[in-house]
């Protein structure tokens, strides 16, 4: 059982896994409030990708402990999240796989995974991870070479303090707009829209919206296409400007 926080996170998993994994018959299944499966189905399944809420459900259900029975590996993604609103289901989604290993004496692996988590240790003693089962990777493990750089900013008026944030980001990206791949992170799905939003503003205001994507590529042409099917206006604006 692979546990990812969002559905459209379950949805390309499964797409991955499928694509890794159908080649040796292993049949991999979607199980999400949207996605539903037969016993028929699930009997069928060698790995199941759900969400939190999903699997806690499954797990509170007396009727369900014939399918729990035959899981021997659950994989918890993003188990940063426990610190999030959700984290009441992923506690409870530990606590309860904890008491029935506890109870059934059957050998479950947990394995829970984090790309930005500070207390490693501290979550690592919560899931009973031992200590040749920790694995913490740094920097020295990346590929490429990651440098960091911090920005001071002394501004105490919330609204002005925004703006000084969103023109130094601008400053940066434009810095690497059309060089290198630029990933910002944000602390909500709001904050992604107002970020980008002042981004593409500045970027229209100044005139280097065209810094980012060459005209007539091949990505023009699929972020266009993409403009014209996305439900969501802010994504369609700004598709269409590349």
């Amino acid at each position: 059982v692979y546990i990812a926080p969002m559905k459209s996170l379950v949805q390309e998993i499964v797409q991955t896994f499928t694509k890794c994994l159908n080649p040796y018959g292993i049949k991999v299944s979607e199980l999400t409030g949207d996605h539903q499966l037969t016993s028929e189905q699930i009997n069928q399944t060698q790995v199941i990708v759900c969400t939190p809420e999903k699997w806690d459900i499954i797990t509170r259900k007396g009727d369900e402990r014939t399918y729990i029975k035959l899981v021997r590996l659950i994989i918890i993604d993003e188990i940063h999240l426990l610190h999030d609103d959700r984290g009441p289901v992923l506690e409870a989604i530990v606590a309860r796989t904890k008491r029935w290993i506890e109870i059934t004496r059957d050998n479950v692996r947990l394995v829970a995974l984090s790309a930005t988590l500070p207390n490693d240790e501290d979550i690592a003693e919560f899931l009973n991870v031992r200590s040749n089962g920790l694995f913490y990777f740094d920097n020295s493990y990346r590929s490429v070479p990651l440098e960091q750089e911090y920005i001071g900013i002394t501004e105490k008026k919330l609204i002005k303090r925004l703006k000084i944030m969103n023109n130094l980001l601008y400053e940066k990206v434009i810095e690497r707009a059309g060089k290198h791949q630029v990933l910002i992170f944000v602390h909500s799905r709001k904050d992604t829209v107002r970020t980008a939003r002042a981004i593409r503003d500045e970027c229209i205001e100044k005139g280097t919206i065209g810094c980012f994507l060459q005209k007539d590529s091949s990505s023009d042409g699929l972020l266009r296409a993409e403009s014209e099917v996305t439900k969501q206006i802010f994504l369609g604006q700004s598709f269409s400007l590349s």
